[in-house]
């Protein structure tokens, strides 16, 4: 079973390893094309935010932004291969800072043909977010170390 168990989790990283690796093949000054597709999104999150909480929110830099999913993506596939708790929590937080602005499905209406692509973009995500939940789980269902008890010395007489 534990190589089934490390097989599906390189299954499972290599969809963050490769997308992180084709997007550090592509950035560029600008950010690459991810940035381009995602500057006007974050704007625009940018502003919503800004007006709800009536603070002005600091400039983020789109490159640095794709920096950080690339970061994200890389290194949480990588120690999540490697059976890592706190890999599955760097592609948890990679899931829920993208999701939400590359695939937002909820700007459009349902007749439009964008919708019905971002959506599933979006239940996709949303299912890997629940599997990482899922393995989260497991790990902490299951006891760290197994203590072995000893048996009692028996007394000499």
């Amino acid at each position: 079973m534990g190589f089934f168990s490390f097989l599906g989790r390189v299954l499972f990283a290599s969809v963050f390893i490769l997308s992180a690796w084709q997007m550090f093949n592509e950035l560029d000054a600008t950010g690459g094309p991810i940035a381009k597709e995602l500057a006007p999104r974050f704007t625009v999150v940018q502003k919503k935010l800004s007006a709800k909480l009536g603070v002005a929110l600091p400039n983020v830099n789109v490159k640095e932004l794709v920096i950080s999913i690339i970061f994200l993506k890389g290194f949480g596939g990588i120690l999540f291969v490697f059976d890592s708790r706190f890999g599955s929590f760097l592609l948890l937080m990679n899931l829920a800072l993208t999701t939400p602005l590359l695939y937002d499905f909820y700007n459009y209406r349902p007749n439009k043909p964008e919708y019905s692509l971002l959506l599933d973009e979006f239940m996709q995500s949303t299912a890997l977010f629940g599997a990482l939940l899922f393995f989260i789980g497991m790990k902490n269902s299951i006891p760290r170390r197994q203590l072995k008890k000893r048996a009692p010395k028996a007394k000499a007489v």
